[in-house]
């Protein structure tokens, strides 16, 4: 019965929601698994033509974009190539921020269109606006990065993850199980009770592929093994929303008996780059992004050399990112990989980590996850860090801005109470703003409390 319910989801119900939806996403995907194998320079073409494609678009139609491109004395002829296109200035986080309605290109309105709002690394809200289209594509690419795990289209997925979207309505449950079945870990409560009902599900949906935080599977590997369990064995296993080390992933491939696929990506633009079946470097997703790796002094990293990544997406015109600075620090490399795909590889991201607080109980709490869930449920809250201080501790440094007031601070105050089940000490540190730690990276969680 699973195969064939695997075979209908493939093969009738995915098809049949996408003609009727009008999705474009399985024949853009078809389209993706040819041109993964294309070579790189006829993959870099492709890139540089739609890099030019939008910075001829923006300027016509995009008043935020115009204007940085007259003030840095540059108008679409003039950019020929990666160099040129170096002359326009990286674009922050802050100036997102700062900017939304402003970097809605002619033609679109917000009101109309699909909205993601993130916390992101750095613990700062940001929004991004783009079509129902450009999701589809993104998705479509997803799913080809997906079938480098092993698993394939209408299998069953697991999740680890915070705060998950389960379908509240019966039609929401029935397009679920006919589209993607999926089980979910909720991250925001990792404990002995929540993995056994996890299991419970494993054995009963089947999944094939496991997804979630990085270090969330790294838990979860944790909890299986201290309960003994060893039923979970997917056929796949992706990684991803933070930094895969390498103690962690020898664990997670230890108690799963399968190989970890780490994958990079953010809100904003989506997927960035991925590992394959050869696990020889993370492919750069160049059909979709123009990535670049950029010293301190704005010159190029060499293969080897730690570099900032700065992101342009080719795909989302309704608000544009030209030279979007994650804030992310990557490798970048000059290695072929051995499956044969055109697109070029990266070494890996060292600039991503979050830490997990701890219950008195035992459950551990995604700090990624927290941090989500605040920003996006609480206005006024500009940036915020979570620094738990001792088992029954926890300080709240807070950034706030013109909407933060006393009623916010109370329901913070709240939230992590009551997720801490009244155990704990909340306490808020109002600051002009959270300084990044020795390493020079900022840390939205941190976790003094030893395991």
């Amino acid at each position: 019965m699973t195969n064939l319910g695997v075979y209908l989801r493939r093969n009738v119900f995915e098809p049949a929601y996408c003609l009727l939806s009008r999705s474009p996403k399985l024949r853009y995907w078809r389209e993706l698994e040819k041109t993964q194998y294309l070579p790189e320079e006829k993959l870099r073409e492709i890139q540089w033509q739609r890099v030019g494609e939008l910075i001829r678009f923006v300027y016509q139609n995009n008043e935020f974009y115009r204007k940085r491109l007259e003030k840095a004395g540059v108008s679409p002829k003039d950019i020929q190539s990666p160099e040129d296109l170096r002359r326009l200035p990286l674009l922050t986080k802050a100036e997102i921020r700062a900017n939304t309605p402003a970097m809605i290109s002619k033609g679109f309105r917000m009101e109309t269109l699909q909205k993601a709002k993130t916390g992101g690394s750095t613990g700062k809200a940001l929004e991004i606006y783009f079509t129902e289209e450009c999701s589809e594509l993104r998705n479509a690419c997803a799913r080809r990065h997906d079938r480098w795990t092993g698993w394939e289209p209408g299998e069953p997925i697991a999740a680890c993850w915070g705060n998950p979207h389960l379908p509240k309505t019966v039609k929401d449950k029935i397009k679920q199980r006919l589209l993607q079945p999926m089980i979910y870990l909720d991250t925001m409560s990792v404990n002995e009770g929540s993995v056994r009902v996890f299991v419970r599900e494993w054995r009963k949906v089947k999944p094939t592929l496991l997804f979630g935080h990085a270090h969330s599977i790294f838990v979860l590997a944790q909890c299986l093994t201290d309960l003994g369990i060893n039923v979970v064995r997917p056929k796949g296993i992706l990684s991803t929303s933070m930094m895969l080390l390498p103690s962690e992933r020898k664990v997670i491939e230890a108690v799963f008996g399968v190989k970890v696929t780490d994958r990079y990506g953010c809100e904003e633009v989506s997927l960035i780059a991925c590992e394959c079946e050869k696990h020889e470097g993370m492919h750069l997703n160049i059909e979709h992004l123009f990535i670049e790796f950029l010293r301190d002094d704005g010159g190029e990293a060499k293969p080897g050399e730690a570099g900032q990544i700065v992101v342009t997406d080719l795909l989302n015109k309704a608000m544009p990112f030209i030279r979007y600075q994650v804030e992310d620090v990557g490798l970048p490399s000059d290695k072929t990989c051995s499956c044969g795909r055109g697109m070029p590889l990266m070494d890996k991201v060292i600039g991503r980590m979050a830490d997990f607080l701890i219950k008195r109980d035992g459950t551990q709490i995604a700090g990624i996850s927290l941090i989500e869930n605040s920003l996006t449920k609480i206005p006024g809250i500009v940036q915020m860090q979570i620094v738990q201080e001792a088992i029954d501790s926890i300080l709240l440094n807070v950034v706030p801005g013109e909407a933060f007031d006393s009623s916010k601070e109370e329901m913070l105050i709240k939230y992590f109470r009551k997720l801490f089940e009244m155990e704990a000490e909340v306490r808020v540190n109002y600051m002009k703003e959270i300084p990044a730690d020795a390493s020079g990276k900022y840390r939205f969680c941190k976790s003094l409390v030893a395991r």
